[in-house]
């Protein structure tokens, strides 16, 4: 039997970064690492992926590759701190609320902008490292994923991950082979576990022993069409673990990362 397997490792050093729940909105909660779409989303800008009709998915041989991909995320942070940002409404209704008249924009003797307006709370990640792991079955697809982060020509915007404004740095980009080992530990990062995990040449036990790790359960984005310009995701379960974990090859064993040390959850992302 095999017991490794070759992916694409990528270590990445973000100053700050905010990875929205989706479902938050007066407080912008983050999740601790990026979900799957967020790391999609960086693939497709890197390797110049659009959506041209402005519907369904984008006609690419890119994307049709990439949506066989297996994607691994762990990560840490050393700190959150919150941002407050203005969030305005120019809706007559919010602008008569604030002044009083549409004629009106002095409140206190201050002139402000029109509308409404009210304070977000954005919650930020502070000097955030990630590890994340791709395996495709086509190799080549691999290698050009490397090549198009050295020489990103192809990009549709500057590289990022979560907002436009949290820029990346690679600090490792190298093809590594992982072996199935026993392993556990605390590994000191968050980890997206996947129901769906991808363990191939192994006998599959995945689906008992997931039911018995610890972590918060989510449905956590992956993949979307536009649809009447409105995305509509797919979503995968997981759990996010914070970094406890224990393995051994009676109940399946993980794949290991040997150089960090740390257990690897390829993620198949089907969909629900």
């Amino acid at each position: 039997m095999n017991d490794s397997l070759k992916v694409l490792k990528i270590k990445i050093y973000q100053p700050q970064a905010h990875y929205r729940m989706p479902f938050t909105y007066q407080r912008r909660h983050t999740y601790p690492i990026p979900p799957y779409s967020t790391v999609i989303g960086l693939l497709c800008n890197l390797l110049g992926i659009r959506n041209n009709t402005g519907d369904g998915e984008p006609n690419d041989d890119n994307y049709l590759k990439l949506k066989n991909i297996k994607i691994s995320i762990a990560g840490t942070f050393e700190s959150k701190t919150t941002e407050y940002i203005w969030f305005r409404n120019l809706s007559k209704e919010n602008h008569v609320s604030r002044f009083g008249s549409y004629a009106n924009r002095y409140v206190g003797g201050h002139i402000e902008h029109i509308g409404g307006q009210m304070p977000a709370p954005t919650d930020i990640l502070n000097d955030v490292r990630l590890w994340i792991y791709l395996y495709h079955e086509e190799e080549n697809f691999l290698e050009k994923i490397k090549n198009s982060f050295e020489n990103p020509n192809d990009r549709i915007s500057v590289l990022h991950l979560g907002r436009a404004e949290d820029w990346i740095v690679i600090e490792d980009l190298k093809f590594v082979e992982l072996k199935y080992r026993e392993t556990g530990g605390d590994f000191k990062k968050f980890f997206w576990i996947p129901e769906d995990l991808y363990l191939p040449y192994t006998e599959n036990k995945w689906n008992e022993q997931y039911q018995k790790i610890e972590g918060i359960a989510y449905r956590i984005t992956t993949f979307y069409e536009l649809q009447d310009g409105i995305r509509n995701f797919d979503y995968v379960e997981v759990k996010l673990n914070s970094g406890e974990v224990s393995f051994c090859e009676s109940n399946s064993g993980v794949l290991l990362d040997e150089e960090e040390n740390s257990p690897v959850f390829l993620a198949s992302l089907k969909g629900v």
